[in-house]
């Protein structure tokens, strides 16, 4: 007898592949998704600061709600410091993220610029009509030194040259906050220098009321300021406009050259590219908002991407700032990696289900060779040419079978060469017991009742 048929075992394995395959997709864009929100909510920077009420502090508290109210992945903790050179001091030894500092700070190695906040500038301002001609003639006079922080005299002396002698320590000196420029010389001071930010020089009527009274001030250039901006890096070449310091009279009454300083937003060098790329747009973007009220950080500048920058720029923030429009492969590489990578995991899970469990395994041509040995049994028992006809159907009908199977992928072809061996035995037994039964036909049998009635009659 013919075996019972497999199932089809062709379509079964089919709808499996796709079944997994769908669920790898669906499987693999969920990972995904989960992922990237897992990413855009999963970085906490610190930032170290100073003092409470000065600027930096200030600044960081205005960045940390920018980053809370933009949605950004980014969120800050705020790590305050008694001063400035400590919250530097917490920088350096990698217990913070970001941190704020001017350029004639000690500056960390690790330091690498996310933006320009703030442009000092140095005032060099003698007594009305009393001219100051060269900076050889500034460093004879008794200076006083107005400016945040106490290391404001100590900056004023190096870049003037001035050594650090009990008798230069006299002759520049830190004046106490606040105190009028007209005290000052009063008190002897041949010059007063002033360390202002540029955004509060433009908004500080101080300038113009006090060129008003007591025979004024001169504001007197620095000549070498070129000289000493390439001799010292930490120091960049300024412009005091016309007008800038007062409008009624015009203090400057043409553009002056001086020297000055930077403030910057500096970040660790192992910070994130995409990190600090983030960090630079939303800084960039949101300027009226990062803005202080005294004016500082008003005019937010890109950080210097040169090579030979003082600190040069982190990459992440060089990146955007030389290339505000990114391609779809940076945009999206992130998310193509993870992809990529949740697929191949993913894939491999289903193809080893699929392989070892679920797929329903080809019948092997060897194992249709003993329905054929059965039909060969069956073979010298025939005893009429109808018999071996119907065998003769289920030989072919196995045969067909196999030919189909190795076609659709439902038999392989293991065992293949047992299968002819035994298609070919069982179809030359056939092919002899035909001839067999041709030569040698079976008697008919005798009628019982024909044979009764010849005996009656006899």
């Amino acid at each position: 007898m013919l075996p019972r048929p497999r199932p089809r075992a062709v379509k079964s394995n089919r709808a499996q592949i796709i079944i997994f395959s769908l669920l790898t997709l669906i499987l693999t864009v969920a990972t995904v998704v989960g992922g990237r929100i897992w990413l855009r909510n999963s970085e906490t920077l610190v930032f170290a600061v100073g003092d409470a009420a000065g600027p930096e502090a200030k600044f960081a508290a205005r960045l940390a709600t920018v980053l809370k109210n933009s949605s950004s992945r980014l969120r800050l903790k705020i790590a305050a410091n008694p001063d400035n050179a400590r919250a530097l001091a917490q920088f350096d030894r990698r217990d913070a993220d970001l941190a704020i500092l001017r350029t004639d700070a000690k500056v960390p190695p690790r330091a690498r610029t996310i933006a320009i906040l703030e442009h000092d500038v140095v005032l060099v301002l003698s007594p009305g009509g009393k001219k100051i001609k060269s900076l050889s003639d500034l460093k004879k006079k008794k200076i006083a030194v107005v400016g945040d922080g106490d290391n404001s005299a100590s900056f004023v002396r190096s870049a003037l040259e001035i050594s650090d002698s009990p008798e230069a320590a006299q002759r520049v000196q830190q004046a106490p906050p606040n105190t009028p420029f007209d005290r000052l010389f009063a008190s002897g001071f041949g010059a007063v220098i002033a360390i202002e930010h540029t955004s509060k020089i433009m908004k500080d009527k101080s300038y113009e009321q006090y060129a008003r009274r007591n025979g004024g001030f001169t504001l007197n250039a620095i000549d070498a300021a070129k000289a000493l901006a390439r001799k010292y890096p930490a120091i960049s070449e300024e412009t005091v406009s016309t007008g800038m310091l007062s409008s009624s009279p015009a203090i400057p009454d043409d553009d002056v050259d001086t020297i000055g300083l930077e403030w910057l937003l500096v970040a660790q060098s192992r910070m994130s590219t995409s990190t600090a790329s983030e960090l630079a747009r939303i800084v960039y973007e949101n300027k009226s908002e990062l803005a202080l009220p005294d004016g500082f950080a008003s005019k937010i500048e890109p950080a210097a991407t040169d090579k030979d920058a003082f600190i040069i720029a982190h990459p992440g923030a060089a990146q955007y700032i030389n290339d505000d429009t990114k391609s779809f492969m940076d945009r999206y590489s992130d998310v193509m990696y993870l992809g990529a990578a949740a697929l191949s995991i993913i894939g491999s899970i289903f193809a080893a289900i699929y392989t070892k469990i679920t797929r329903i395994a080809p019948e092997k041509a060897g194992e249709l060779a003993g329905a054929i040995l059965d039909i060969g049994e069956q073979v010298e028992h025939a005893t009429c040419i109808d018999h071996l006809d119907e065998l003769q159907d289920e030989l072919e009908a196995i045969l067909r079978r196999a030919v189909i199977g190795l076609r659709d992928g439902t038999i392989t072809s293991d065992g293949l060469d047992t299968f002819k061996l035994g298609y070919e035995l069982v179809r030359d037994d056939i092919a002899l017991r035909r001839d067999h039964l041709k030569r040698h036909p079976p008697a008919p049998a005798q009628d019982d009742n024909v044979v009764v009635v010849k005996a009656a009659s006899a």
